[in-house]
């Protein structure tokens, strides 16, 4: 009897499971992710030899990749055709349930590979899924100390960037000390000039009252 594993929860490292693929049908998993989170999968796929009695890989057997964001219209973030064993990345751009679909193809030539129905039929698929990797694997030194320099390079432009922000946060405090100093100035004016404006008209009214009693004595 075929026993499916389901994908684990995120509390693990990684996902080690497989699963039957039936014909070209693809098989799918929704798999929720946080944001920011780095997926790591690896694959095999393989073939019933009836020569060998046992599960083969094949030349034949080619595997499509699909992965796509099922909280934002199955917007496809991934697409992609590998050879019967291979790997695939990708970054949660943001948080949400996400579909990984595998569809099979094969060119063996051998008839019982389209139906899991029939003895020993379909596509056997292991999968190796690492998710929350923060190591990318790679046998090629060459592309590890390419991303090293790249590593560095955008350290140095983060700290360029944080200089700047630091830089900028500085003149926003100068400017912001200048504009409340020029709001002081503008309201210690304003009741200065209220003030002589008081008095003025004090000043005018009392003068006003002396003149029309003296015309009135008059």
């Amino acid at each position: 009897m075929r026993v499916l594993l389901p994908l684990l929860m995120l509390g693990s490292v990684a996902h080690a499971l497989y699963f039957y693929l039936d014909g070209t049908k693809p098989k799918c998993f929704l798999e929720e992710l946080p944001k920011d989170t780095l997926v790591v999968g690896h694959y095999t796929a393989e073939e019933w030899d009836d020569n060998m009695k046992s599960w083969q890989k094949h030349d034949g057997i080619s595997i499509y990749i699909s992965v796509e964001e099922a909280f934002d219209n199955d917007h496809r973030v991934v697409s992609q055709r590998g050879s019967s064993s291979g790997r695939f990345t990708f970054t949660a751009a943001e948080s949400g349930e996400h579909r990984i679909c595998f569809t099979p193809s094969s060119s063996s030539g051998r008839p019982n590979w389209l139906s899991v129905h029939n003895p020993n039929g379909g596509i056997k698929l292991s999968l190796d899924l690492a998710i929350g990797s923060s190591e990318i694997h790679s046998t090629d030194k060459t592309k590890l100390s390419d991303i090293s320099q790249r590593v560095r390079d955008l350290n140095a432009r983060l700290l360029d960037i944080r200089r700047e922000q630091i830089f900028q946060r500085e003149r926003e405090a100068e400017f912001r000390d200048q504009s409340e100093s020029t709001n002081s100035r503008v309201v210690r004016w304003m009741f200065i000039q209220i003030v002589v404006l008081g008095i003025t008209c004090a000043w005018q009214l009392s003068h006003l009252r002396s003149f029309f009693i003296k015309q009135k004595l008059t």
